[in-house]
């Protein structure tokens, strides 16, 4: 199972979308998880999520653990196909309860309420094709993948 889970294709693209997607989402991850770049930090983001866009307590905690750690293991190639699933389904989450009512275009002007979907589907995008294709070159998947398959190799010449 782990094998299907980190299998990757050991390509340049697949390390460009995952290192985008990754450096895009991290200042996001950052602002919740530790205040940086203008941020509320961990506790209130998580009270934001919770008081005023009344999430649970345990999606509003996902919501940060997604972003940050999320955006720091797609940067480093580690279980990309995991944070990539997760990913997706925050950002659809994000899409039907914050984003839809708004249409599609950002909020370029400041003149709509909130901000369309734009955004969001372009980090589903870039999710959806390291989920399909696995992290690429330089990834920690890559290495995993390739001691697995060394040492089913070691174990073949034994038998």
């Amino acid at each position: 199972m782990i094998r299907k889970i980190i299998k990757t294709n050991d390509n340049w693209g697949q390390l460009i979308t995952r290192l985008t997607l990754g450096l895009v989402l991290l200042p996001h991850g950052a602002q919740k998880m530790l205040g940086l770049f203008g941020g509320y930090g961990f506790s209130s983001t998580l009270e934001t999520l919770t008081k005023q866009m009344q999430l649970p307590w345990v999606i509003a905690f996902l919501v940060i653990i997604i972003e940050f750690f999320g955006a720091i293991s797609l940067i480093f190639g580690f279980l990309n196909r995991i944070w990539s699933l997760a990913i997706i389904f925050l950002f659809l989450g994000i899409i039907f309860t914050a984003q839809i009512e708004h249409g599609f275009f950002m909020n370029w002007f400041g003149i709509q309420k909130g901000e369309g979907y734009e955004y969001s589907l372009l980090i589903i995008g870039l999710a959806m094709s390291i989920l399909i294709n696995g992290a690429g070159k330089f990834s920690i998947d890559s290495l995993i993948i390739k001691k697995l398959n060394n040492s089913i190799n070691l174990k073949k010449e034994v038998l």
